[in-house]
């Protein structure tokens, strides 16, 4: 059987005093599956994403991604994980308004040693392939909603991550400008990329995901594989 790309057993994290925002979570991807974690506010999506990001650590459990323990890792190890590994998606984007577009999608593969012409060359190439090339000089303040999420899904790329992570990506845009960024995530998941959704947006799931895993009060309720609504 082959190794998942993702494998979640027995996770739980709780803060404080009160019920554990995860509860005895387990699940696995498999690398080219694209996958929607559903459910309402304080379900536990948020923090099931920082756990696979490395961004948070469970209080039991154990959380491997493309072979690594990212459970155990330290902060400086995270972020070297995060960096080879993983490419995140945001609802409000999080580029920096002092950089250019093709600056912004390049700074990920320059941090990881990436030299600044092969960097630069990479984001060209991304931005030309996402159609927002014409930007690349622009600052992010001149775009759409629609087309910043598409320079920060090329910026989540730029290093050949093996899994894509995004949250609520569709979030913070309107209608017609949310269901460009679907068809964008199915596009690249029919390519072959790793997809990891979360989201409350049933309509966002359908358009770019196969599975659903639902989560309520911090539990699995739900894991359903199905044909795409493409």
């Amino acid at each position: 059987m082959t190794t998942p790309l993702i494998d979640l057993h027995d996770v739980s994290r709780e803060y404080g005093d009160g019920p554990p925002a995860l509860d005895g979570v387990s699940f696995s991807v498999r690398a080219g599956e694209a996958v929607a974690v559903l459910g309402p506010s304080g379900s536990g999506k948020s923090t099931l994403l920082s756990l696979i990001a490395g961004l948070d650590r469970p209080n039991t459990g154990t959380v491997t991604v493309a072979g690594v323990r990212v459970d155990r890792l330290g902060e400086a190890a995270s972020a070297r994980y995060r960096r080879a590994a993983v490419g995140m998606v945001f609802q409000f984007f999080n580029l920096l308004d002092d950089l250019t577009v093709a600056d912004n999608v390049a700074l990920p593969a320059q941090l990881a040693g990436t030299d600044r012409a092969e960097a630069s060359r990479r984001a060209v190439e991304l931005l030309g392939k996402l159609g927002v090339d014409g930007y690349a000089r622009a600052y992010p303040g001149r775009l759409s909603g629609g087309e910043r999420q598409r320079v920060a899904v090329a910026r989540a790329l730029v290093n050949r991550p093996a899994l894509l992570l995004a949250d609520e990506p569709t979030g913070a845009l309107d209608t017609a400008s949310g269901e460009d960024v679907g068809a964008l995530l199915s596009e690249l998941n029919a390519d072959g990329q790793t997809l990891v959704v979360v989201t409350h947006d049933l309509a966002l799931a359908r358009s770019c995901t196969t599975r659903t895993i639902s989560l309520v009060d911090g539990r699995v309720a739900e894991d359903v594989t199905a044909g795409p609504a493409r």
